[in-house]
């Protein structure tokens, strides 16, 4: 019996993106389920009754919340093929913590850089910047956080390049002349096909950006 496996997801959310790099690492097919955020389906509020937010990967009927805990099921589940996550125990643990810092800090620190303005915002673009750097000392001259290959980390984090240019417009930053060796991250990542049709167009990503600040009263 073939498995199935849909994925409720929201096209500019970096952390659905997380759950299609994996699926398509994996090769996994799957069924897309686009959400209305201000009108929830029946189906996400079922299968993710807790915080009711995307993605949701299903698999034949049982729901996984939460990105970085779907793409360790990923690996877990389809794990004959694109190991996502070192096979080494210490080299695991290591992975999941610079993802945990991508959720806790990157994600904090960009959404603050374009909902700020001020004294505020001044703080939350140095830190970023700084954030990124950090990113920079962690990838020194691999090739990808997983090594030669596109791993968990490169995974957890790609998706947020999509918004960059969402950030750098409105924080009046330039992410590549402050960060050079992580934007020729990105662009390697972006050659590989797993990431390249799993991300949007940035400058979707920042017309919607610009329609939530006018609705949040930033404009």
């Amino acid at each position: 019996m073939a498995d199935e496996v849909v994925l409720l997801d929201f096209w500019p959310s970096p952390f659905g993106m997380r759950v299609r790099i994996a699926l398509a690492e994996k090769g996994i097919k799957y069924e897309y389920k686009e959400e209305d955020l201000r009108n929830k389906s029946p189906l996400l509020l079922q299968m993710n009754p807790v915080h009711k937010k995307i993605p949701v990967l299903i698999h034949n009927g049982n729901p996984i919340c939460e990105s970085l805990i779907a793409v360790q099921y990923i690996e877990d589940v389809w794990n004959d093929k694109n190991p996502l996550l070192p096979s080494d125990p210490y080299q695991r643990s290591q992975a999941r913590f610079w993802a945990d810092y991508v959720d806790n800090k990157i994600y904090d620190l960009g959404r603050k850089v374009w909902t700020s303005k001020g004294e505020e915002q001044e703080a939350a673009k140095k830190e970023f910047i700084e954030a990124l750097k950090l990113m920079e000392d962690q990838l020194g001259d691999k090739t990808y956080f997983g090594g030669d290959n596109i791993g968990f980390v490169d995974i957890a984090l790609v998706p947020f390049s999509t918004w960059f240019k969402a950030y750098e417009t409105f924080g009046n930053l330039n992410i590549e002349s402050e960060c050079p060796k992580f934007v020729a991250w990105v662009k390697r990542c972006l050659q590989k096909e797993s990431v390249a049709k799993s991300l949007p167009d940035p400058h979707k990503v920042y017309e919607l950006v610009v329609e939530i600040r006018k609705i949040i009263g930033i404009e």
